[in-house]
């Protein structure tokens, strides 16, 4: 009934029976007590400062437990023991991780769902290339250089947007304020981020209005862009999951003028230095790094 395992409950009921009954009330009690009782929970990282400095300055930059296990577990902080996603989740619970599970809670607190994508409009004027035709290279995130873009509206009241982009293969990702909102400063920004990153190849986005122009941004920028189906924003995946770890930063229906250019360098410089999965823990920067220094190797 209780879609538990029978030696779960023989083991419950061996511990907290008392006077030949399980009492449910009675068995928390005793729970908490043992709990209370017990020398410390993630003694492990507790007792080992450099690993405990690593953890917390890692949670407060928004790594999540999994993340940081992976990371250790790959080798990508040296002379750091490995820890499990269960003992950090359990350090965080317990007496010593009182602290940092406040300021994660403060972190936290206020943070509002992401906004919900506006409808894209139908192609029209130029036909443009559909996400269909992409080549396996792209589909199958062979290669560096296959940047998702799209836009962060500000809410009602606002004014600007901003662009995001994120590299399909490295997940490396960019954002760039709009302000005004015209082609040409979605051109400017595009050309910016070619700039800092020169591996651009094709940009594969919705059919945003901002993007009516596509051609002359094809030449301007030397690179094919796809589209994707109407309302299918599921399409580039990567760069939602970007836009939704960014509205940790910008708010859903905030004011995008407001925010300086300072912070927004912050926020990507933040975003870059998460721990990722699939980069094998390591950051999408330090990926990049890597990479560049394959095609570049030093002498």
């Amino acid at each position: 009934m209780l879609g538990r395992d029978p030696a779960s409950i023989s083991r419950e009921l061996k511990r907290n029976t008392v006077d030949n009954a399980y009492v449910a009330k009675k068995a928390s009690v005793k729970s908490r007590v043992r709990r209370k009782a017990a020398k410390f929970q993630g003694k492990k990282i507790v007792a080992n400062q450099d690993l405990l400095t690593f953890i917390e300055k890692a949670l407060m930059q928004r790594q999540s437990p999994g993340a940081i296990a992976g990371r250790l577990r790959a080798g990508l902080e040296p002379g750091l023991p490995y820890v499990s996603r269960d003992t950090i989740e359990t350090y965080i619970k317990s007496v010593h991780g009182r602290r940092i599970e406040h300021q994660l809670k403060v972190l936290k607190a206020g943070q509002k769902h992401r906004n919900k994508k506006r409808p894209g409009l139908s192609p029209r004027g130029d036909p443009k290339t559909s996400i269909d035709d992409r080549p396996d290279i792209i589909k199958n995130r062979e290669r560096v250089g296959d940047l998702e873009v799209d836009f962060i509206v500000s809410g009602k009241a606002g004014k600007g947007y901003a662009l995001t982009a994120a590299d399909r293969k490295l997940r490396v990702g960019f954002i760039r304020k709009i302000l005004p909102v015209t082609v040409g400063n979605v051109l400017k920004a595009l050309l910016n981020i070619k700039k800092q990153f020169p591996e651009l190849t094709s940009i594969t986005t919705d059919n945003d209005i901002l993007f009516l122009y596509f051609k002359a941004l094809e030449k301007a920028l030397g690179v094919t862009f796809y589209f994707c189906h109407p309302y299918s924003s599921w399409e580039k995946g990567s760069v939602e999951n970007y836009n939704g770890e960014a509205r940790t930063y910008i708010k859903k229906g905030s004011d995008i003028s407001q925010y300086g250019e300072v912070y927004i360098q912050t926020v990507e410089t933040k975003l870059n230095n998460r721990y990722i999965a699939v980069l094998g823990y390591k950051t999408p920067e330090e990926a990049l790094e890597g990479y560049r220094r394959g095609l570049n190797p030093k002498p």
